[in-house]
């Protein structure tokens, strides 16, 4: 997602040059060597520095992300540590590379890529659990079946292998030091890792046959704890799942929550004309749960298909004359391409909105490439048009899923759907993308959903 992130690593180095300076001769006097003095390079910028410049979103995004691809199992607070440091060059030399600790662009898109699949493929998610009110972190692929009383709810994988439980209990004078041994003399518990802070505690071990992790705290006299539960032949699976569930876990949660915002009860994109009876391609993420979604200056649309691989929707206006469909026919993307959309949420009018940006690509899989730097959100759902003035693909944000603190606003994720997926999708949909026009300005269009 998941930029693709505007938490990318540059690493710079500078080069020095030598400064000599003579003094030009006088007649009858002896020339005045004045000695050479090198200027010494500035100093190379550390992986550490690196990282000091970015912004805590940025590193809370870099964190998770090498978190998921199991690198990293450090506490995700965006902050900077020898540890991400190390789970950087870990990386790196997993994948082949110089492990310098600083990423490049194409690494970086590619980390937030395997991120953003790992996540999908276990159905990250963050719930609210009902009786309390706190913030969880779910895999709902591996644990779909929920179960809620008084006390806190349960999920759990349908034989039992991956059980997750949130309970909540009234207990006079907690403490997190009386909490933790408690929880220590749970039946058949092997504790093997202990941290009790003043704020919460954590304990993991062996409890049966399973592997255990407990994270718990306390408000007063009310006491909140998150229990995991895990085969260990699921380990490989589960273990990196553990880490973001319990850096996103927020018992008494207030203010902004963890995990992506809510949808908003108004959401824009643009949206694309590609043929002359109204079909249009624009961003599935914002026209999902729409009551209504409507065309600026053409009226309501229908969603007919979306495709969840790439983010795509199909939407399809009647009655509308004079559209100027835009011509999908284009070859494979270059390295730099204009994006043309409408910026500014409040520009419903149209072409009147209408403006574009640079952006460089890096290549992340066969359909997608990560864009930067992030457009505005209104862009999401833009043409891409490359060098020779062809469609190049469709521009999309898609929010960050960071496993982070709750008050932590991680950047947005940009990417570049191919032009052939683009394509596919249509011709899958029975859409004859019939635009001949190259001016992609005359060929989009603002969306407008509207939600409850």
């Amino acid at each position: 997602m998941r930029s693709m992130l505007a938490a990318t690593l540059m690493f710079a180095a500078a080069t020095a040059a030598n400064a000599q300076m003579t003094t030009p001769p006088i007649p009858g006097t002896k020339p005045k060597t004045v000695q050479t003095v090198p200027i010494k390079p500035p100093a190379v910028q550390t992986p550490s520095e690196t990282a000091d410049g970015m912004t805590q979103g940025e590193r809370l995004a870099l964190q998770s992300d090498l978190a998921w691809v199991g690198q990293y199992n450090g506490a995700i607070t965006g902050d900077v540590s020898a540890r991400m440091v190390e789970a950087i060059k870990e990386y790196q030399k997993n994948k082949g590379g110089k492990p310098t600790g600083v990423l490049n662009p194409q690494e970086r898109a590619a980390l937030a890529e395997t991120a953003r699949r790992k996540q999908d493929s276990v159905g990250w998610k963050i719930v609210t659990e009902m009786t309390s009110g706190a913030r969880l972190g779910i895999p709902g692929k591996l644990v779909p079946q929920q179960a809620t009383d008084a006390n806190g709810s349960k999920w759990t994988s349908p034989t039992g292998t991956v059980q997750v439980l949130l309970s909540r209990r009234k207990e006079a004078n907690p403490t997190t030091a009386k909490l933790a041994d408690a929880e220590k003399k749970e039946p058949n518990r092997k504790v093997d890792y202990t941290v009790v802070k003043p704020d919460f505690f954590v304990l993991s071990g062996l409890q049966g046959l399973k592997k255990f992790y407990v994270r718990g705290t306390f408000k007063g006299d009310e006491v909140r704890i998150m229990t995991i539960l895990y085969d260990q032949a699921t380990e490989n699976t589960v273990e990196p799942v553990v880490i973001a569930m319990s850096s996103a876990f927020n018992a008494f949660p207030s203010g902004p929550q963890a995990g992506p915002p809510p949808r908003k009860t108004v959401e824009y994109g643009t949206g694309i004309v590609v043929s002359d009876d109204g079909a249009i391609v624009t961003d599935r993420l914002v026209t999902d749960g729409c009551l209504a979604i409507t065309i600026a200056g053409f009226g309501s649309a229908d969603r007919l298909a979306e495709d969840k691989e790439h983010d795509l929707a199909l939407l399809h206006i009647y009655g509308a004359r004079s559209l100027k469909p835009l011509s999908l026919t284009g070859g494979a993307a270059k390295a730099n391409v204009d994006v043309v959309g409408i910026a500014d949420p409040q520009s419903q009018g149209g072409a009147a909105g209408v403006s574009s940006l640079k952006g460089a690509l890096a290549s992340v899989t066969a359909s997608d490439s990560a864009l930067s730097p992030s457009p505005a959100v209104g862009f999401s759902g833009s043409p891409a048009i490359d060098s020779d003035g062809k469609f190049a693909g469709v521009a999309l944000l898609k929010p960050a899923m960071v496993a982070g603190p709750a008050t932590s606003v991680p950047a947005s994720q940009a990417v570049m759907v191919s032009a052939d997926a683009v394509r596919d999708f249509l011709k899958a949909n029975g859409v004859a993308a019939n635009g001949s026009s190259t001016d992609a300005k005359a060929a989009i269009v603002r969306v407008i959903c509207v939600r409850k």
